[in-house]
């Protein structure tokens, strides 16, 4: 499912079914579920990035993608949607490696009489874990940021640390040597890590491709913005019965969907005019 979040509400845009491998194999499935032909399998990520790149497409202002850790750890999903002109930010774990701020990136020269000069630049360091390099920071470092408004309207703050970093995922080292990289360094990504007063470690973590001018306000609010998207989700699941879908067609579980969605577009037009007339 991919959704639009606004500051009035959410609204689905769009569905994709997850497919087995073996469902995908399966003529035998395929013709009783009256799966297309051109449907073969893709795993979430790919479904998801898929989606997200069907909605720059639609008439509708291009927004950054949100996604959870599943999404943020691929990173041939993060490049491919970087190279689309996609912004994003999405969660990570803590063992995601990348090269910190520090890294500096030169070309070697020549490392011997024989052979040819070195044209790509290499790391001066090893990369080395989020969680690591989070845990190494300062504390100070830490702000204290808004990351959306309370049912009062009063913000909701909480502290993160927000630090440059390079990918690493292209680079790997063997035999005392750097393989991989290109004649640049690696894109720069912010990575965002929230680590509330009195907690013992950070609690999430983030990495984004947007500007590096964009606000703490700004990532933090993005960052923290998915607990919309679980609360609608847990309402398309409880109360609109986007989970009781018996069916055993394709087809009838996209009509399925098409009608929990219109639906969930209803109760959201409903929450946001309350006291507007009903015809008699």
């Amino acid at each position: 499912m991919i959704s639009r979040i606004t500051g009035r509400g959410t609204a689905p845009l769009g569905w994709a079914l997850y497919l087995p491998e073996e469902w995908c194999e399966d003529a035998g499935r395929r013709r009783k579920a009256k799966i297309p032909e051109d449907v073969s399998f893709r795993t979430k990520p790919e479904l998801g990035v898929g989606l997200a790149e069907q909605a720059t497409g639609w008439e509708i202002p291009r927004a950054p993608i949100l996604g959870d850790q599943a999404y943020g750890e691929n990173t041939g999903l993060r490049d491919r949607l970087d190279e689309a002109g996609s912004e994003y930010v999405l969660a990570v774990g803590p063992t995601t490696t990348v090269f910190g701020p520090e890294t500096s990136f030169e070309v070697l020269g020549r490392t011997g009489r024989k052979g040819r000069p070195q044209t790509k630049p290499k790391p001066d360091r090893e990369p080395e874990s989020i969680g690591d390099l989070i845990a190494r920071l300062e504390p100070d470092r830490a702000q204290t940021v808004a990351f959306r408004d309370g049912p009062d309207g009063e913000p909701v703050s909480s502290r993160f640390l927000f630090v440059r970093v390079r990918a690493a995922h292209h680079w790997r080292r063997a035999a005392g040597k750097w393989k991989g990289g290109a004649q640049a360094p690696p894109r720069e990504e912010c990575l965002i890590a929230e680590w509330p007063e009195g907690a013992e470690e950070p609690t999430g973590y983030w990495l984004s491709n947007l500007p590096e001018d964009a606000g703490p306000e700004r990532l933090a609010r993005l960052a923290r913005m998915r607990w919309k998207i679980e609360l609608d989700y847990r309402q398309l699941k409880g109360e609109l019965g986007l989970d009781h879908y018996e069916g055993r067609s394709y087809l009838g579980w996209h009509h399925h969907t098409a009608l929990v969605t219109a639906a969930h577009g209803f109760l959201t037009l409903e929450r946001l005019h309350p006291k507007a007339r009903r015809p008699a």
